[in-house]
């Protein structure tokens, strides 16, 4: 019984430790204000747009490509 308990616990930290480590950012570009931004979840409404390059594996990798997108320095 205490094996399992164990292997329970084991396994849900590998879980948790896995999604922890899977975080997304996106760069997103608000319709109305035409201001580039990072966030850390796909957005869902029409106001904002995805641009760069999709999804970035760390904020700072975000904010670098931030500062190279066409659309986020013309303004």
């Amino acid at each position: 019984m205490k094996k399992l308990i164990l292997c329970g616990a084991v396994a849900a930290f590998a879980l948790c430790t896995q999604a922890a480590s899977a975080a997304e950012f996106y760069i997103v570009r608000d319709a109305t204000t035409k201001k580039c931004t990072v966030v850390d979840t796909k957005p869902t409404t029409t106001t904002t747009t995805v641009v760069g390059n999709g999804v970035y594996k760390t904020k700072t990798e975000a904010d670098s490509a931030v500062k190279t997108t066409k659309v986020c320095t013309e303004q």
